[in-house]
């Protein structure tokens, strides 16, 4: 459907656009809070800095997307493919990412406190910060997620939920940066994670939750473990 009967429709009170296709489509700098994508073709579509908040995309498909500073809020992406889109600065509080396919993604500086990401696929996903802002992944649940290879360095991560979730060879160290920029794990969860070869290298991980969790090849050199719970379950001092 041509995009500006699109737009048309929203402003006449229509929300139900599902299973368009909107293929390259360009919805830049535009208020479409509370429509319904579910199950549209939106591969390759320019959707920056557009207010989708409330929006269903469920199904969608959004492979290589480009959703850069996008209000995002409440949207609900139940098993929606996004595989190479760029989310980079995007709005994903509470939302819904459940199944979700993310690989290779950018969420550089993206806002996913409160997400659900249960089951999601991040394979090789980048949430490493922005010039201007840190990626926020707090209290987001990412049970059960393959985060393989995810880059989350500097990341902000207190108390997320990565309980069964698959880390191998993530990187979650602080690096070279300052330490107000330390990746901050605070009270996470890893219980029955599998953490192998992962590098958490000078991150804050107090009181975080490793019980049952493969630590095989993990590097914690100077990572901040006080008050962690262990695989074995006893707690660092």
């Amino acid at each position: 459907m041509n995009i500006d009967k699109i737009l048309q429709k929203y402003a006449q009170g229509e929300r139900n656009f599902s299973k368009f296709n909107l293929l390259e489509a360009e919805f830049i700098n535009l208020n479409l809070s509370g429509a319904n994508f579910s199950q549209a073709d939106m591969r390759q579509a320019r959707l920056g800095r557009t207010n989708f908040s409330q929006c269903s995309f469920r199904g969608t498909d959004l492979s290589e997307a480009i959703l850069w500073g996008t209000d995002l809020t409440e949207a609900d992406f139940y098993q929606a493919v996004l595989r190479e889109a760029d989310l980079s600065g995007a709005k994903l509080i509470k939302a819904n990412l459940e199944a979700v396919n993310l690989s290779k993604a950018s969420l550089c500086g993206t806002n996913l406190s409160h997400a659900k990401l249960t089951n999601a696929i991040l394979f090789e996903v980048d949430l490493r910060p922005t010039s201007d802002q840190r990626t926020d992944l707090g209290k987001a649940v990412l049970i059960g997620a393959d985060l393989s290879y995810a880059k989350l360095s500097q990341a902000l991560i207190c108390q997320a939920n990565f309980d069964g979730a698959k880390l191998c060879r993530a990187n979650l160290s602080t690096g070279i940066w300052q330490n107000d920029c330390v990746t901050d794990l605070r009270a996470a969860s890893f219980r029955e994670a599998d953490l192998s070869y992962a590098d958490f290298s000078g991150a804050l991980l107090l009181n975080v939750d490793f019980s049952g969790a493969d630590l095989t090849g993990t590097n914690l050199a100077n990572a901040d473990l006080r008050g962690a719970i262990m695989p074995n379950g006893s707690v660092h001092e």
